[in-house]
């Protein structure tokens, strides 16, 4: 069956039931990000901490907004 064959029948389900299916895909795609990753390996994770030119950047932004909203 093919998704454009099942948005009808999806659309005609009680509000639960689309619930109920959420649920299902939602599980469903957890389970091939687990498949993903590697137990063991490590994985670079970006994070603003210590960005200083990020912090710069959007202090010229905030003060560019205060500029204008005036």
């Amino acid at each position: 069956m093919t998704v454009t064959e099942l948005l009808p029948t999806l659309k005609n389900l009680s509000r639960a039931d689309k619930l109920r299916i959420m649920q299902f895909l939602v599980l469903e795609l957890a389970k091939e990000e687990d498949a993903l990753l590697q137990p063991g390996a490590t994985y670079t994770v970006w994070s603003p901490y210590n960005s200083h030119e990020a912090a710069h950047k959007l202090a010229e932004l905030l003060e560019e907004d205060k500029g204008i909203s005036k």
